[in-house]
């Protein structure tokens, strides 16, 4: 069984930063993508970053250009984004997802993304 975690989430004040971390395992794919996404209450969950584990091409929706940064560790199993100058808008809960297509590259709709976590809370205060 393929089990994804999340972790790392919490409450900071505008223009703070945190950093979001996701664990992936079970799996015995050599190459595939690890997709973020987000929802905020009474909104549609959208992309925020991908990365596609071979060779670390990276994916940006446009409202987090230049402050969020996906990585992946040395491992490749886990994956982090770290968020900078957060603004209020960012607040939802921000999920953790792989995709298995072997494509070499990334999707960004979430249909395209098989196995998911439970999400992590992310709330920046004005």
């Amino acid at each position: 069984r393929i089990y994804v975690v999340e972790s790392g989430g919490g409450s900071v004040q505008a223009g703070g930063s945190l950093r979001l971390s996701c664990t992936v395992s079970g799996f015995t794919y050599s190459d595939y993508c690890m997709g973020w996404f987000r929802q905020a209450p009474g909104k549609e969950r959208e992309a925020v970053a991908a990365i596609y584990t071979d060779g670390g091409t990276t994916y940006y929706a446009d409202s987090v250009k230049g402050r969020f940064t996906i990585s992946q560790a040395n491992a490749k199993n886990t994956h982090y984004l770290q968020m900078n100058s957060l603004k209020p808008e960012d607040t939802a809960m921000y999920y953790c997802a792989a995709n298995w297509g072997g494509r070499g590259y990334c999707p960004f709709a979430g249909y395209d993304y098989q196995d998911w976590g439970q999400g992590t809370q992310v709330t920046v205060s004005s």
